[in-house]
């Protein structure tokens, strides 16, 4: 897990710390609640955490036509510290007037990077992790500009998409993998890449990463993280083969999503792995797994990846104790594995979980 904060925004002279809550859809009711208990759980290390409920999702969809109001949007802008986002049920199909809300906040906030730990949990305390890597996830453009249309041609339908690839998202992202690389032992960065196709669009994405340590005021800041490159597909390999090589992986929006995803499985489940979007002036952290519609309502949902979350989010505002003493808890129930959720192979209930972390905290 990233135990060393990568890019505290400010936390000066806060007397409470505002955090919007977006349960959104699907077990986002579920988990977000629990990361809320774990959060107010801390005590003193952290301000007196104050919490705004807001709504986002496809069930405020289909009540008021919008599936993300501009009241969650201004109230996360101008009152909220940061905030916690649950799970989207996004239709597979083309819902006219429907847009996913968590693509919109990413770029309403300006939360151009998604990052994603990836960490095992070792059997014995003080033990390395057999996985333990970060996907920074470019999380404004590429194929997510959803610039699609479809036209019909004497051969049938045609459908098309815009992918956008910009030097200025690239080298934000790349300064903030930079970033993360530096903060941790190896000190080592991937770029995920498939130029020797994608020649423009790729091929621009990975230039300008590159440039990132030769940038205007960086002045050698950056000569101790070594510099790696790799096509998306043998990533995917590797990353199954030997997960040990990687350390930061820093990808366009699309390889980021599979990557982190597909990493998932090396430590168990969806259900452990947090994430944070994240800018330059705001934070939010969203688990991993999608909205599970599956088990909703069950009691089984897996509430670690929320917590995790949590931590990362505090972790980046720079409430490092608070942030450790949620990461240790949720360690300690995984290393002694007797209060789980079935996708651990447990069968413990949701709350059960929730309580054994508690009394860790």
């Amino acid at each position: 897990m990233l135990r060393a904060p990568f890019r505290s925004l400010s936390t000066t002279a806060r007397k409470s710390l505002k955090i919007g809550l977006i349960p959104a859809d699907g077990i986002g009711r579920e988990v977000i609640p629990a990361a809320k208990s774990a959060i107010e759980a801390l005590g003193s290390d952290i301000p007196k955490p104050e919490f705004i409920d807001l709504l986002a999702g496809w069930e405020t969809f289909t009540k008021t036509g919008n599936a993300l109001p501009h009241e969650t949007v201004d109230v996360l802008r101008n009152e909220c510290d940061c905030a916690l986002f649950g799970s989207v049920s996004s239709p597979s199909k083309k819902v006219v007037g429907y847009s996913s809300p968590i693509v919109a906040l990413r770029k309403e906030l300006d939360l151009y990077a998604n990052i994603r730990p990836v960490l095992s949990v070792a059997s014995e305390a003080g033990q390395k992790a057999a996985v333990d890597l970060v996907v920074v996830r470019e999380n404004t453009e590429c194929l997510y500009v959803k610039q699609e249309e479809q036209i019909f041609t004497e051969n049938g339908r045609e459908a098309r998409a815009t992918r956008l690839i910009t030097e200025r998202a690239s080298r934000r992202i790349g300064q903030m993998a930079f970033e993360i690389a530096l903060s941790r032992p190896r000190k080592h960065l991937t770029i995920i890449h498939k130029s020797n196709v994608l020649s423009i669009t790729d091929g621009l994405f990975r230039e300008t990463v590159r440039k990132v340590p030769t940038l205007p005021g960086v002045d050698g800041k950056y000569d101790s993280v070594t510099i790696m490159e790799q096509l998306v597909d043998s990533a995917v390999y590797r990353l199954f083969r030997e997960p040990e090589v990687f350390d930061v992986m820093v990808a366009p929006n699309l390889y980021g999503d599979i990557l982190s995803d597909a990493a998932a499985a090396l430590v168990g489940s969806l259900g452990l792995v947090p994430s944070i979007n994240a800018g330059d002036n705001f934070v939010m952290g969203e688990p991993v797994h999608g909205s599970a519609p599956d088990i909703v309502g069950k009691g089984i949902s897996n509430p670690l990846a929320s917590i995790r979350s949590a931590a990362l989010m505090l972790r980046h505002l720079g409430y490092i104790k608070g942030a450790d003493r949620l990461d240790t808890a949720v360690d300690q129930v995984i290393r002694e594995g007797t209060t789980l959720t079935p996708d651990l192979q447990g069968t413990s209930s949701t709350t059960e979980v929730l309580d054994a972390v508690l009394k860790k905290i």
